[in-house]
Formats: structure tokens, C-alpha cells, sequence
């Protein structure tokens, strides 16, 4: 039971299910940018990489709006990332034939090499922080994660 007159609905930090989440996260991205910056890339920048190549791996036009839908990055976030990548010559971007509104985003051959590279790296960070946990409960924890997603 919270104190009295508390703000929070919690009695200790650790109750709380979005400030765990918090530190979770948290936790995880530090690990990622270690060993992302190696690379001068950002987590934002790996991951539209990383939607470009399973966009092109599952044979479907990548844009800006798919990205952003895919990734859950804002928009905004997306452009500058897409702005940086296109600087680093990872990426290209060209108005759609269909729609000039509309920006088809591909990865250029570099780019494709750094982010095949990057990728068993992240899934290797992603094994082993989530390896004290058995595999059943994380079977259960992207469960929970789909379902907060429909939030």
C-alpha cells in the first residue's frame, strides 16, 4: 500500500511496471550503443537499416511512412536519421515514380555490408541480456511486448 499523502500508486520504485520497464530499456540500449558507436551509427540509424534489409529480404518497397510504421520511430526521427545515413553513403533515397510525395528508401551495397554485420552483433546483445530468462518466458515476454504494442 502506497505511503500516505504519496504521489505514487507505488510503496518502492521496483512495483512499478513502466518505471521496470524503464530501467530495462535503459539497461538494453547502453549495451547497444557500446557497441554500435563503434560503428558511428546510432540505435535509431541501425534500426531503419535493419527494416530496410528485412523490407528487401521480404521483397517490399521501403519508404519513409514504412519505416516509421514498422520501426515505431517518429517521423522526424526517421528523416534526420535518413538525412545522416544518406551522408554516410548507407542508404538512398528518390521520390516515388507513383506518388512524388512519397520517398522509396534502399540500402546501398556498403550500406547492406555494415548492417549484415551489425545485425548477429545486436542479436548476440539481445541473446544474452535476455538469457536470464529461460526461452518459455521469453516466448511469453514478446507475447506481453505484442500485446502492449496493440496499446
Amino acid at each position: 500500500m502506497p505511503y500516505p499523502d504519496s504521489a505514487f500508486g507505488f510503496d518502492n520504485p521496483e512495483d512499478s511496471p513502466g518505471f521496470l520497464l524503464w530501467q530495462t530499456t535503459i539497461t538494453w540500449q547502453r549495451l547497444i550503443k557500446k557497441a554500435l558507436d563503434v560503428h558511428n551509427i546510432s540505435h535509431a540509424q541501425f534500426v531503419i537499416m535493419a527494416v530496410l534489409l528485412w523490407f528487401e529480404e521480404h521483397q517490399q518497397n521501403s519508404t519513409q511512412i514504412s519505416i516509421s510504421r514498422l520501426s515505431k520511430l517518429d517521423k522526424m526521427t526517421v528523416s534526420k536519421a535518413l538525412r545522416k545515413l544518406v551522408g554516410q553513403g548507407y542508404i538512398t533515397r528518390e521520390e516515388s515514380p507513383k506518388d512524388t510525395r512519397a520517398k522509396w528508401v534502399a540500402l546501398t551495397p556498403q550500406g547492406k555490408q555494415l548492417v549484415s554485420k551489425l545485425i548477429p552483433i545486436v542479436e548476440g546483445i539481445d541473446d544474452q541480456f535476455f538469457s536470464v530468462i529461460d526461452k518459455n518466458d521469453q516466448k511469453k515476454l514478446i507475447q506481453i511486448f505484442n500485446r502492449i504494442l496493440t496499446y
